[in-house]
């Protein structure tokens, strides 16, 4: 089930195939579940189903995962599913229903916070299932409040919903808008964010479980913002106040464990789900003979039996360093190019990709192409994937906001957006169909395009929001690019870009373009 209940004994029109529909749970901008009847042998069960009548594919996939993954998880503490079964254009989950709310209908909405015996036990309950996951290898990617369901009267707590679990041990997060982003925003690890320069494992969840904790402790969320970008900037590079800074209700050790799990790096979080149990059943212990709980030291048995590469830079702070300091000038105005140089699988792109938090932090736009040596004959090849990936991030956005850059482009491109629609058609879908623009020949029609591009540009490279633009593989670039790039580096009114490039330099020579190229630029800018 997705999120809290919303109970509600109105009858609906919904018919299902061998079920009886008695009421409608919870109803939300994606997912319907009501409470029916197996008519077959009148067992209470739980259906979900999908809201669009017409589900995409991806939200196909999503359905179908709640199921795989779930109905191999034989444990009490994991809500059962029962089957799959095909409704209208999608499908219909049937699951046991155990009269569970969710934690945040529970406990969090009604302000009825859990005592601290109350919410040892559900916490205690909860490592058992993150530990069942971990040996599964499981990543659920979602845990929070309304995930997690417990029956009021016998306490029992089971964790639902599966639709973005991963079997992976391990994944990257790609960079993108934060509105479309994987998980919950406020509960979401700096990792999952894709903003960090770090893969995801079954730490996430850790994270995720301790902002779960933080706010069945205090009431509140860790970081509470309308601002998608502000929450994941929060969650990279904040520090947010402690558990018992809220609620002086709360014990100091109780406070650290959940600091603990809402570390910024993985690395210091806990590592196991077996030595989160051991500290708080330490601290239901101590509530139960003594009816208070005193400060220890935590994570004594906190010990991961995986072999684990901590996700770090070794050897690279001096490059990382000049890259952040290049940011930090661009996000005053300056317009930059910097070049990373170095044998393939050397490491370049990953320390092109510490550039992220700060990014962040300005709300700036980090977009990057590649250039490949089989499609050299492709103009612009990586600058149009650099811009057909900003379009993305561009849709992902609220219609407000859409309106303002359609305003935007319209008026800096004029009646010639034709020309770059030509090459980044998902430009189309923000300012709509143009015009055909005035035919043009030779050297007038390069020229003509480079104005528009440097201008086009110019729009998303803003105080407001910088642009960082990265150029993989410059050493298979073609003309137009190296000539483009020449035209962006010059153009005096331009600000707050930092082209990145990066280049094999065991595969260039002295009279290679690229070389040429920047022997030029570098006199220019003399």
């Amino acid at each position: 089930m997705n999120n809290s209940k919303q109970n509600s004994n109105q009858s609906t029109s919904i018919q299902i195939l061998n079920y009886q529909i008695i009421q409608t749970v919870y109803s939300g901008s994606r997912t319907l579940v009501y409470g029916a009847i197996r008519t077959s042998d009148q067992l209470p069960v739980v259906i979900k189903l999908l809201k669009n009548d017409y589900p995409t594919f991806s939200e196909l996939v999503q359905f179908r995962n709640q199921y795989t993954i779930a109905k191999n998880l034989n444990s009490p503490l994991i809500i059962q599913t029962y089957s799959l079964e095909p409704y209208q254009n999608g499908y219909a989950l049937v699951m046991e229903d155990f009269g569970g709310i969710s934690l945040q209908e529970w406990g969090v909405k009604r302000k009825n916070l859990p005592s601290l015996r109350e919410f040892l036990e559900i916490a205690i309950a909860l490592c058992n299932t993150l530990d069942i996951l971990y040996r599964e290898r499981i990543i659920h990617k979602d845990i929070k409040p309304s995930n997690i369901l417990i029956n009021p009267a016998t306490k029992q707590v089971k964790l639902i919903d599966f639709s973005i679990a991963s079997l992976l041990p391990r994944e990257t997060q790609t960079l993108i808008n934060p509105n479309i982003l994987e998980g919950t925003l406020a509960y979401i690890s700096p990792e999952q964010t894709g903003r960090m320069n770090r893969g995801i494992d079954y730490r996430t969840d850790f994270y995720s479980l301790g902002v779960t904790f933080y706010e069945l402790l205090t009431g509140k969320l860790p970081f509470e913002s309308k601002d998608p970008m502000e929450l994941v900037h929060s969650h990279i590079a904040k520090a947010s106040p402690l558990v018992h800074e809220i609620n002086s209700e709360i014990p100091s050790v109780l406070s650290k464990i959940v600091g603990k799990l809402m570390a910024k790096n993985a690395e210091d979080r806990y590592q196991s789900a077996l030595g989160l149990k051991f500290d708080l059943e330490k601290c239901l212990t101590q509530l139960q003979e003594t009816g208070d709980i005193q400060d220890f030291v935590i994570g004594e048995r906190d010990v991961c039996d995986r072999f684990i590469i901590p996700d770090r830079l070794y050897g690279r702070e001096t490059e990382a360093a000049t890259l952040l300091q290049a940011f930090e000038r661009v996000s005053s105005g300056a317009t930059e190019m910097i070049l990373v140089a170095g044998f393939s699988g050397i490491g370049k792109t990953a320390v092109v990709n510490e550039v992220h938090k700060p990014i962040v932090r300005q709300r700036g736009y980090f977009i990057k192409g590649k250039y490949d040596q089989f499609n050299r004959n492709i103009p612009l090849s990586a600058f149009v994937q650099a811009f057909r990936d900003l379009m993305s991030q561009l849709l992902s956005e609220s219609d407000t906001q859409l309106l303002q850059w359609k305003e935007k482009i319209l008026s800096a491109l004029g009646e010639n957006g034709q020309v770059l629609i030509d090459v980044i058609p998902e430009l189309e879908q923000i300012i709509g169909k143009q015009p055909a623009a005035a035919e043009l020949a030779g050297s007038a029609a390069l020229n003509r395009f480079n104005l528009l591009f440097g201008k086009f540009i110019a729009l998303f490279a803003t105080a407001e929001h910088p642009l960082v633009m990265f150029l993989d593989d410059l050493q298979w670039a073609d003309s137009a690019s190296l000539s483009l790039m020449q035209v962006l580096m010059s153009q005096s009114e331009m600000g707050y870009l930092l082209t990145i490039g990066a280049y094999r330099d065991n595969e260039v020579f002295p009279a290679h373009p690229l070389m040429l190229t920047l022997e030029e630029m570098k006199k220019d800018s003399a």
